[in-house]
């Protein structure tokens, strides 16, 4: 593929090469384009900034074919439009190209609708500066990965372009070549079968509630594999295996991954409104303590308990742990003690 740099509008041209063929557009664009990671060049097709044979593509696994004449607008970069906010932040590690921190249950990520303020995003535009203007998109500086708003845990961010473009190719291979580890904990109604096993089922989604995601049928939906473990098991009065302790570790990262692939085993996360709404009946089960712990904890009983990654300047494998914060390990002794 063959390129040529525009030095108005920052407009990219590329003649697709025969080496191109029948590969997806986002790969072949990734290749060629090592200045902008994978995630960013899909965000690109998705807002309507690269056209194919003249004509605007928005669909990123579109195949190309030899001599096709491309073009890649790349808009320049924005200052974050969230303004820095002092909110307090447990720093795991921090350099200069990176932060890792624990995040507590209830901070949202980045701003989105009815959250426009008092995110991770505006906390780190006020602890690191203007370091993170324009990385990874205009709503979300230097954001890699995310966390849902009632998980708790670890979580990198990057600092620097150079970074977030190391860190999110990390992501994106989902630790299949590299060194990237992700583990969860949770606490699941019921004991999954068997003790220890892998569920591989596509997610997509759900078909009459936009804002959930389902177990997709077979040909649909996106690539999703959890590995999970049943570290422990809960009994309540006669009642054995009401409840268990499971550590996951994610193959891929799809939205509200382990809590979809657990509920469709029949075992999901206690708290769960969302995936977990007709098991709120089982809470009976649980003892008076156990009972209690449930209520206060007013969220998915899920945390982000391990990050290891590859520094993305250095090349120095890194990891980091999370301990259960209070809410949950009450949650748990509580349990513990039913038994």
């Amino acid at each position: 593929m063959s390129d040529k740099m525009a030095d108005a509008g920052r407009t990219i041209h590329l003649t697709a090469g025969a080496d191109d063929a029948g590969v997806r557009l986002d790969r072949a664009l990734a290749l060629r384009l090592p200045d902008l990671s994978r995630s960013r060049i899909q965000e690109l097709i998705k807002d309507g900034h690269v056209s194919v044979g003249g004509k605007p593509e928005t669909n990123a696994s579109r195949k190309l074919a030899a001599g096709l004449p491309l073009a890649v607008t790349v808009p320049p970069a924005a200052a974050a439009e969230p303004s820095g906010e002092d909110i307090p932040l447990s720093v795991l590690y921090e350099d200069n190209a990176l932060i890792v921190i624990d995040k507590p249950a209830g901070l949202v990520v980045h701003p989105a609708p009815g959250n426009e303020t008092g995110t991770l995003v505006n906390a780190l535009i006020a602890h690191c500066g203007a370091s993170l203007s324009g990385i990874g998109g205009v709503r979300r500086p230097g954001i890699v990965h995310r966390l849902d708003k009632d998980t708790s845990g670890v979580m990198v961010v990057a600092k620097t372009d150079e970074a977030h473009k190391g860190l999110s190719a990390q992501f994106a291979d989902h630790g299949r070549t590299g060194p990237l580890h992700r583990a969860y904990v949770a606490v699941v109604w019921g004991v999954p079968q068997p003790l220890a096993g892998t569920i591989s089922a596509p997610i997509d989604r759900a078909p009459h509630n936009r804002e959930k995601m389902a177990v997709a049928r077979a040909g649909h939906g996106r690539e999703a594999v959890t590995h999970y473990m049943v570290e422990e098991r809960f009994a309540a009065g006669h009642a054995a295996d009401v409840a268990s302790f499971v550590r996951c570790r994610l193959e891929t990262g799809r939205t509200h991954q382990i809590r979809v692939h657990l509920a469709h085993r029949g075992h999901p996360l206690l708290g769960d409104a969302i995936y977990g709404s007709g098991f709120r009946t089982k809470s009976a089960l649980l003892g008076e303590a156990a009972r209690q712990a449930l209520s206060v904890l007013s969220r998915q009983a899920l945390h982000a308990a391990e990050l290891g990654f590859a520094h993305p300047v250095t090349g120095e494998e890194m990891r980091f742990a999370s301990p259960l914060p209070p809410e949950l390990l009450r949650l748990v002794n509580a349990l513990r003690a039913n038994t």
